[in-house]
């Protein structure tokens, strides 16, 4: 069943879906990277709804399908969702929403909280007659979908219970006629999921989220103000208006939750689910507890409530209105109605839908890592991917559900987003550019004397005809000439147009792992390379690299060996002379400049050597 859709109109391509999606059912396979969602692998938990600033991602919805039962022969009933009362603080008094229910078209209004009651007199049987068996509590759509699809070995510990959206389907079946059309109103989403499954049933028809009610009010101009109070249909539910609240069930229930004694241990949130199961599945026999587990924080903030917050207001909101409800409750009349449906089917069966992908070689994910800048041993994650560890991720890469752009240390050097921030900030930058100005002039003294230096090897630079580039220990470029943004290609050169000469830009994100890494060897190990051909991008590069201040400042050299061979001699002529000027300026500021000019002589003399050398060998 289809559940989430991504307008591509509206993407900007930032991955935030795919990061939050914590079974990676949205991968980058669309279009130019586009995130498609594979419906298959999708547990409907709408973690992808909440993250997209672009408000690309939302959901199927059956409105129109619920609108046409209401209009076409036949009754129509809702079962509402307890969790209803948390979700309208802006409503005075729940009976107005009642009303306001029944003003669209229904027959029945009814509340989920009796079907709650059943399911948890049926717990309370089926986990009092323990056998030695630890089971798995299965209310929670998104929770099941998980285990059928990613850990189908522990179905055989889901309990075999239908949730009380289900049983308050059969419910007013059986109260009403087995003719019934059934809307279910809710927080939820893999509410679809559910009902899907039972569709050949005819269980539920359609299923509506709490955003999906309020349009519908505001498409048919229902408002509280206009409407009388109107109470829910019988049955009436006791303990389950507590459903809301993720332990609600299990006070619902009579079921010990204590520390020391207790039977049963709620969990609740995106995280804890994804950790107590693949606990459970390895120490089931040290945990010894049965788990009721929630995706969400319980129902309160199900991916079908609005507003997403005020968590804690809800659950307060929740509370007074079982108060409310219960001052005046008719404990017989609600005995009697539970012995009536107790003859209700409440048993389910779960689907093996395995969806997990085969393990990709280790020497694969290795080699991931490594151009991810990773090191092998890393074995946590800032988690911005979406993944509890880096090498997670890598495997995500090598199966084919991630694109290495979803690191966030990555992704700078994806070029077209990493060209579109340069000019969005290039703005920012020329205004600080009037701060830095004035920090300039208090630094000019020092600077006069850098400035020969620098004069003298940027001109070297620009008119050498390889590429040449100076970084410093954190690999930034300080400098580079033309022919380097030549060899770096066209998006290089839109940089350059951006910032000159690639200033500040991070070496890491112009080149690839095997070049930049040259630099990294140079800078930690003060070790000039000299010669060394490197493949890039189909040519063969001559590549030397030179520390110019040890372990501070390096600077590299490349030769595209492919190109109709160079005028080696004008070459060392033309540094041959830079020298011999250098020298003569030593002489006249040898105090001033200190060692600074003997590190310009010895990359010059090193570039010379360079070129003789590779003369040697053509």
């Amino acid at each position: 069943m289809k559940i989430i859709r991504i307008d591509h109109e509206r993407c900007t391509r930032s991955y935030a879906c795919i990061r939050a999606c914590p079974v990676k059912a949205i991968t980058a396979d669309g279009k130019e990277g586009m995130p498609v969602v594979n419906h298959n692998r999708c547990i409907g938990c709408g973690s992808c709804l909440f993250v997209c600033a672009a408000d690309a991602v939302s959901h199927f919805n059956d409105m129109e399908e619920t609108v046409s039962l209401l209009q076409g022969p036949g009754k129509v009933v809702a079962i509402v969702d307890p969790t209803i009362s948390g979700e309208f603080p802006d409503i005075t008094d729940y009976r107005k929403f009642v009303e306001m229910i029944r003003k669209l078209g229904f027959d029945y209004v009814n509340e989920v909280s009796f079907g709650v009651d059943l399911v948890a007199r049926k717990y309370h049987e089926f986990l009092s007659d323990f056998k030695g068996k630890h089971y798995l509590l299965s209310n929670c759509p998104s929770f099941v979908s998980y285990v059928e699809k990613f850990f189908p070995e522990l179905i055989e510990n889901l309990a075999p219970i239908v949730t009380p959206m289900t049983a308050s389907a059969r419910v007013v079946r059986k109260a009403y006629g087995e003719d019934l059309k059934v809307v279910f109103i809710g927080p939820c989403l893999s509410a679809k999921h559910e009902a899907g499954l039972y569709d050949p049933l005819g269980e539920v028809n359609t299923v509506l989220t709490f955003g999906d009610l309020r349009k519908l009010f505001k498409q048919f101009n229902i408002k509280e103000s206009q409407v009388e109070y109107s109470d829910f249909d019988p049955p009436i539910g006791n303990l389950g208006s507590l459903y809301p609240i993720s332990e609600g069930i299990i006070h619902a229930a009579h079921i010990d939750d204590s520390l020391l004694e207790g039977k049963v241990v709620t969990i609740e949130g995106k995280t804890s689910m994804l950790d107590v199961v693949d606990e459970f599945n390895e120490y089931p026999e040290s945990l010894k507890k049965h788990f009721n587990i929630f995706y969400h924080a319980g129902c309160l903030m199900g991916p079908g409530t609005t507003g997403q917050s005020n968590r804690y207001l809800r659950r307060a909101l929740v509370l007074d209105y079982v108060h409310k409800r219960l001052r005046n409750f008719d404990k017989k009349q609600w005995e009697k109605e539970m012995e009536t449906y107790r003859e209700i089917n409440l048993s389910r069966k779960f689907t093996n839908d395995d969806q997990r992908l085969p393990d990709p070689d280790n020497d694969q994910v290795e080699e991931i890592m490594k151009s991810l800048g990773k090191t092998l041993e890393e074995t946590l994650s800032c988690n911005a991917c979406g993944f509890r560890s880096c090498r997670d991720f890598a495997k995500s890469i090598s199966q084919g559900i991630s694109k290495p752009e979803m690191c966030l240390n990555y992704s700078i050097r994806n070029k077209q987003d990493y060209i579109k921030t340069l000019k969005k900030n290039n703005e920012k930058l020329k205004k600080q550019q009037d701060g830095l100005l004035e920090k300039e002039k208090s630094l000019l003294e020092e600077n006069l004397k850098l400035k020969q230096r620098t004069d003298t090897t940027s001109a070297l630079l620009k008119n050498l005809p390889s590429a040449a580039v100076i970084v410093d220990e954190k690999l930034k470029v300080i400098e580079s000439n033309d022919s380097f943004v030549k060899v770096l290609g066209e998006d290089a050169e839109m940089i350059n147009e951006v910032i000159p000469g690639l200033v500040g830009a991070d070496l890491k994100t112009l080149l690839p792992y095997n070049l930049y890494n040259l630099f990294t060897y140079v800078l930690e190990n003060d070790e000039n390379i000299v010669g060394k051909d490197v493949m890039h991008d189909e040519r063969l590069l001559n590549v030397s690299i030179y520390s110019l201040k040890p372990n501070k400042i390096v600077g590299g050299v490349f030769r595209d060996m492919y190109v109709a061979e160079v005028r080696q001699e004008e070459i060392i002529n033309r540094v041959t002379e830079v020298i011999d000027e250098n020298l003569k300026m030593v002489q006249q500021i040898a105090f001033s400049l200190g060692e600074g000019a003997s590190t310009t002589e010895k990359m010059l003399n090193s570039i010379i050597e360079t070129y003789k050398n590779t003369g040697k060998d053509q």
